[in-house]
């Protein structure tokens, strides 16, 4: 399978972790999206993703998906070894409002074709951070409230924690202050020991800036 990624973009990260904790092999094809021009912008890319973004897999059989929700759900019904729900039907809602919590309630607010929606609109920096941080933290509150008191976010690894690493990474990066945490900053703490979080991680790609 052939995985177009960036190595800092969270929605990539969460399907490497999916990938990884499922112990499948793939080539990853960087797709620099900050390089002058934009290589997700090319012709040749958006013959594979005509929405210009990140991640989109092309798995064995020549098919390509898009979108990291769908490419998990995906990988979660091809590949049920290690599976990433439980098989508890309110357990395996809970993963899925944690998922869908950070994919569609949080991220999305600091993708960065949003901020610089922002920052044309005239915001400057301080304002774009300061949106940035509010929308972290207001969706980190549920999250927190949300999740168990042991283990990763209901126990076992699984959906909700392959969810939340990468918005960590992205709440760090934006210098979000997250002391008011402490059941996230425990699955943190424990997915950063895990081999597959490992593997997935953006400092671990090869295409991460030197």
């Amino acid at each position: 399978m052939d995985l177009y990624t960036y190595y800092r973009s969270t929605s990539s990260y969460r399907v490497r972790i999916a990938l990884a904790l499922k112990g499948l092999e793939i080539n990853a094809v960087p797709i620099n999206l900050i390089r002058e021009g934009g290589e997700h912008r090319k012709p040749d890319y958006l013959a594979i993703n005509p929405q210009g973004r990140v991640p989109a897999l092309r798995t064995d059989a020549g098919d390509v998906i898009i979108q990291s929700m769908a490419i998990i759900e995906y990988l979660e019904e091809r590949y049920p070894s290690f599976p990433l729900l439980p098989d508890d039907l309110p357990a395996r809602a809970r993963h899925r409002a944690v998922a869908a919590l950070i994919g569609c309630d949080i991220h999305p607010l600091h993708n960065v074709a949003v901020l610089n929606r922002l920052r044309g609109l005239g915001h400057d920096e301080g304002d774009v951070a300061a949106w940035i941080g509010h929308w972290i933290r207001e969706g980190f509150n549920a999250v927190e409230a949300w999740i168990g008191d042991q283990g990763f976010c209901f126990g076992d690894v699984g959906l909700a924690d392959v969810y939340l690493l990468p918005q960590l990474y992205a709440a760090r990066r934006f210098n979000v202050v997250l002391d008011a945490f402490p059941r996230i900053l425990r699955v943190e703490a424990l997915a950063l020991q895990h081999p597959a979080f490992k593997t997935a991680h953006p400092d671990a790609q090869a295409d991460k800036p030197e």
